[in-house]
């Protein structure tokens, strides 16, 4: 996605080493996919520094901060691994014993990926580990509802090291490392108070739905991992050039150079995460709750209210809702969800109304808030009022700009749209003007029908039927100004709810 820029999620299971030194057992064109044996020609060598060890972490953020603090690149050139104190024998045994239905391959840039962090990187490793036991629990379950392999948690090992506040230096972030357009297209908010690219909870059903997608467009695990890394449309371009070839490794060699290390990449992390103890790593021993309770919040919050009014510390509130980036929750705008450990349940509850009315005038100062939408978590668009366009087949970016009346480049910059001004159908856009409306010629009589077709429909709640394939996530981008969180609110659904052909979904529009 992003994709095949320095991600610091991605950067840290990209190491490789071509060295002929540390290839005694298997050549270095050599890889073995289920017992196949296959060619490759690595012609770049990309490498991680990271050095830092901390000796006691005993929070989510602490890690957090450790993770991202930590000084992670990637550079050409080989790499000295230490030297492997197992033999490729073992390795493949166990890479084959695991309970994947994507091949996973075998080759020396896996093995070195292995090797160095099951033996130099040791401190790192054990933090990731550490996380996986918080937040591999509620990535299964979304990718449960949406019936994609489980093995997939681990992306977002090699895209941010557990990590949901993760900044790359393109400006990815997150868990699953979305760039600001691909977020846009599946409907994470990002303004002056939220950022759910931070949110694990939202950014993983979008990656879900991401990879979901990419899979509907290669049918392979592996393209789709691929093209998670570097998009859809740098994979179509190797199969292109391999000659319409559409096996992983066949088009390894046409792949951008960033790209290729990533299916080998997730099948490190794959090692990792299921062999750890072989290798005598422990996880990091975290605080965490033996359970997180989620509120729907419609009013404006502010962390220290809560913090204030029933004892727990902001920064826990900060490690369990990282999508506030002011600690502050827009619950006027639309519902949001505040996510507290289970022993502040009951005191949340009990304390609420106080809680709203603590210090309000204080930490919703006008001028304090517009000061906060002014500096903006991400680039402000242009004023005026929002639409969403979705594509239609054959419309492209001049046709949609001079529907509305705008700028070609202004369509792009709020959309992330590279220079390859690519869209596709279906995909949704964005789009400011002083009143969004596309420009057309309509009728007096057709105006005011319209208008009261929308006053009547405003509030009312229907049923939706629940066709084949949908999930509560796709159902809200079906519906305009209708959101994720909502519809749970609405039917009392939890963020893990699974819902199947036929049940009934009541939607406020």
């Amino acid at each position: 996605m992003k994709h095949f820029l320095l991600l610091p999620v991605f950067l840290f299971f990209m190491v490789f080493s071509l060295s002929a030194q540390n290839n005694k057992e298997l050549s270095e064109d050599t890889t073995i996919i289920a017992g196949k044996m296959v060619i490759i020609n690595d012609d770049e060598v990309l490498a991680l520094d990271a050095e830092n060890n901390i000796d006691s972490l005993l929070s989510i953020w602490y890690i957090q901060r450790a993770l991202q603090d930590t000084s992670i690149f990637m550079q050409a050139g080989n790499y000295d691994v230490p030297e492997a104190n197992l033999s490729d024998e073992v390795y493949i045994k166990r890479i084959k014993a695991l309970p994947c239905i994507i091949d996973l391959p075998y080759n020396n840039v896996v093995r070195n990926q292995i090797i160095y962090y099951t033996q130099k990187m040791k401190e790192k490793a054990e933090m990731i580990l550490g996380l996986a036991e918080f937040y591999f629990p509620m990535i299964e379950e979304i990718l449960d509802i949406y019936d994609m392999p489980l093995e997939l948690r681990n992306m977002a090992v090699i895209e941010s090291a557990l990590n949901p506040r993760a900044v790359s230096r393109a400006k990815a972030k997150g868990l699953w490392q979305f760039m600001y357009g691909t977020a846009k297209n599946y409907n994470l908010a990002m303004n002056s108070f939220v950022e759910e690219r931070f949110d694990p909870v939202a950014s993983t059903h979008a990656a879900a739905r991401h990879m979901k997608d990419l899979y509907a467009i290669f049918g392979d695990w592996s393209l789709a991992i691929a093209a998670y890394n570097c998009g859809a449309g740098n994979v179509n371009k190797a199969i292109k050039r391999s000659g319409g070839k559409r096996d992983y490794w066949d088009i390894y060699p046409y792949l951008p150079k960033e790209t290729r290390g990533y299916v080998p990449a997730f099948t490190a992390a794959n090692y990792l995460m299921t062999y750890y103890k072989e290798h005598g790593l422990t996880p990091k021993q975290l605080s965490l709750p033996s359970h997180v309770d989620t509120f729907f919040v419609n009013k404006l919050l502010h962390f220290e209210q809560i913090s204030e009014v029933i004892g727990i510390p902001v920064d826990e509130l900060r490690n369990y809702n990282p999508q506030y980036v002011h600690n502050i929750i827009p619950g006027n705008e639309r519902t949001y969800v505040l996510r507290i450990p289970y022993e502040y349940t009951a005191a949340f509850a009990e304390n609420e109304k106080e809680i709203y009315a603590y210090k309000d005038s204080l930490y919703f100062n006008p001028n304090i808030i517009k000061q906060i939408a002014g500096r903006g978590a991400v680039s402000s668009p242009a004023s005026g009022a929002q639409i969403i366009h979705r594509v239609k087949s054959g419309e492209s970016l001049s046709t949609i700009a001079n529907r509305y009346g705008v700028k070609i480049n202004d369509l792009k910059y709020w959309n992330g749209i590279g220079k390859n001004n690519i869209i596709r159908a279906g995909q949704k856009l964005v789009v400011y003007g002083k009143s969004a409306a596309p420009k057309t010629t309509t009728t007096a009589a057709a105006t005011a029908k319209t208008t009261t077709q929308k006053q009547s429909t405003t509030g009312k709640t229907i049923t939706h039927t629940v066709k084949k394939g949908e999930t509560l996530w796709s159902i809200s981008q079906k519906y305009d100004d209708v959101t994720f969180y909502e519809i749970l609110k609405l039917n009392g659904f939890s963020e893990k709810q699974k819902i199947y052909p036929g049940d009934k979904v009541k939607i406020k529009i």
